[in-house]
């Protein structure tokens, strides 16, 4: 019998994807034991964010992770279970297709405020582990690690419309690519 592989599901709209995620994914395979992060951009955001194209913010993810050796990894699973973009439904999807991997969901502290609208996040707790990160500016009990990078898309995608660049906060990738796409304004 093959060992499972522990799989830490990172999702998220990633509009833009940015260094916060990338430091996030580094502390969460550095630390908690998991073989593999998959990024999983929303495809339809249960919230109803306005974003770029899913492929286009697939195709970021993917930029974002092509140095990490395999282990950091895009997941398309978001567009193919079919229904509202519940966590709790796509975990269920994963669960069926991959039953020989053991998931972790990874979420930041400033999600916390946000579980009351969760679609049954007590059955999620049933199915996976947990995590939640320690995001900046937003101090919570019982989450894991130092404070993480402050950064958020919202802020990249306001500097953009002003006109400037975060290239410290943007790896080089996804901005070359939103540059060649004409992506927030660039």
């Amino acid at each position: 019998m093959r060992p499972s592989v522990q799989v830490a599901l990172f999702g998220g709209s990633f509009n833009p994807p940015h260094v916060g995620h990338l430091l996030a994914a580094h502390y969460v395979r550095a630390t908690l034991g998991v073989d593999e992060v998959w990024f999983m951009p929303t495809f339809v955001h249960p919230f109803r964010k306005a974003t770029v194209s899913f492929e286009h913010r697939v195709r970021m993810c993917e930029l974002m992770g092509q140095d990490a050796t395999g282990w950091m990894k895009t997941s398309k699973v978001e567009s193919e279970v079919g229904k509202d973009g519940r966590t709790v439904d796509t975990l269920e999807f994963l669960r069926e297709r991959h039953p020989e991997h053991r998931f972790s969901l990874i979420i930041g502290s400033d999600i916390l405020k946000d579980l009351p609208h969760w679609k049954d996040f007590d059955r999620i707790e049933r199915m996976v582990r947990v995590v939640v990160l320690n995001r900046a500016g937003h101090p919570a009990e019982g989450t894991v690690g130092p404070p993480l990078a402050i950064v958020s898309s919202t802020d990249i995608r306001e500097r953009l419309a002003r006109g400037e660049l975060p290239s410290d906060l943007v790896p080089r990738v996804v901005l070359d690519y939103a540059r060649e796409h004409h992506l927030y304004g660039l």
